[in-house]
């Protein structure tokens, strides 16, 4: 076997190594059995909430448990057949099956990305917010042009995009729009997208065909779900009940089932007096996790929220990408480095690479952190 073909069998393995670590390999036959036993209990709908959490949780150990077993058989014939044209001199057989190899690698690559998304919400839908920065018909075209870009990203990856809100220019181009992008690992890819993009070009707008630079700012956060744990310290909140109105005659409400949460360190306040009481609580808890998450959110928006009202290339502090389409053709991530010189494909979609190359960037510094640990 050649020295390349050897690598790509080694780089291959390592990549099946780290899926077989992440689902837990040797136990996920065990695990896979519990949730074929629970999905056949006649009562597991009575929680329609609770059965879609158990039904997503399976498929994503089904699917694990299918590329990984998919790709080592790919590799093992693979090898298995370069070993036998080798022996038989059959140079077109070893060919086939080093350029599958090829192919193959690619595909672990993809799926060892896919596993170490990770987080807390990385498998969640996501929200996607564009807003034009400084620059008047400039920046409202090219917020128009990155929400093209986003929602062919989307189109390509199958997955539904809907339109929650927009605001045009008020001569062309948007000033800011806002998508809730629906699909497994939806909000893990697109959270590297947040930051500020820069791009210059000659303006269309412009009749002396000048060179402009234009600024938006991208946007992302998870759609909230059960699976985000958000504690809330008993000490930190008030519970009050109160007669909620009604209509009078026989609807009056005579008891103080109406709820009333106040979250002591923030002002918060959230209510609910539609049922029980304790139907109430439960409803005006979720209320309360939910606006909390929300603020946190906002914290971790000030400053791109602050670029925003700058004025300039300096103000944009939070600046992440480049889209320079005139003096010379690029697209570069200022964060990893990585560039491309197709800037109609990113344009018209393909960023996968970048989101890769980011991605690949916070594991390594994850890994090094580790590694300093353990030593």
């Amino acid at each position: 076997m050649r020295a390349e073909t050897q690598n790509i069998v080694a780089d291959i393995r390592k990549s099946l190594d780290l899926l077989a670590r992440r689902m837990d390999y040797e136990t996920a036959p065990h695990r896979l059995e519990e949730f074929n036993a629970r999905v056949e209990d006649p009562n597991l709908w009575d929680n329609p909430e609770n059965a879609q959490k158990l039904m997503r949780e399976r498929q994503v150990l089904v699917d694990a448990i299918e590329t990984y077993e998919s790709i080592k058989t790919d590799l093992n014939d693979n090898i298995e057949l370069i070993e036998l044209g080798e022996m038989e001199d059959d140079e077109e057989v070893v060919k086939d099956a080093e350029l599958a190899l090829k192919a193959l690698k690619a595909k672990a690559a993809k799926k060892e990305l896919e596993a170490l998304l990770d987080g807390e919400a990385d498998a969640n839908d996501t929200f996607l917010e564009i807003n034009a920065g400084a620059g008047g018909t400039e920046s409202c075209d090219w917020a128009s042009m990155l929400a093209r870009m986003y929602v062919r990203w989307a189109d390509k990856k199958g997955y539904k995009v809907e339109l929650q809100s927009e605001t045009p220019g008020e001569e062309a181009g948007i000033k800011s729009v806002a998508y809730k992008i629906s699909g497994h690992n939806a909000y893990g890819w697109l959270k590297s997208e947040s930051g500020v993009h820069r791009l210059v070009r000659i303006s269309p707008y412009d009749a002396a065909a000048k060179r402009h630079t234009s600024f938006c700012s991208v946007w992302v956060y998870p759609v909230v779900d059960d699976n985000i744990e958000i504690d809330v310290n008993p000490s930190d909140i008030r519970v009050d009940t109160y007669r909620s109105s009604g209509a009078g005659g026989q609807h009056v409400n005579t008891t103080d089932s109406a709820v009333r949460i106040t979250h002591i360190p923030t002002g918060i306040v959230v209510t609910s007096s539609e049922k029980s009481q304790h139907q109430n609580r439960d409803i005006a808890m979720k209320a309360l996790k939910s606006r909390l998450y929300q603020m946190e959110l906002d914290r971790r928006n000030a400053e791109i929220n602050a670029a925003h009202e700058a004025k300039g290339d300096a103000g944009w502090g939070n600046q992440i990408r480049s889209y320079v389409l005139q003096p010379y053709q690029m697209v570069k991530d200022l964060r990893t480095s990585y560039e491309t010189s197709d800037t109609k494909g990113v344009l018209d979609g393909d960023l996968d690479a970048f989101m890769a190359a980011t991605l690949a960037l916070k594991v390594a510094g994850k890994s090094r952190s580790e590694a300093r640990a353990d030593g």
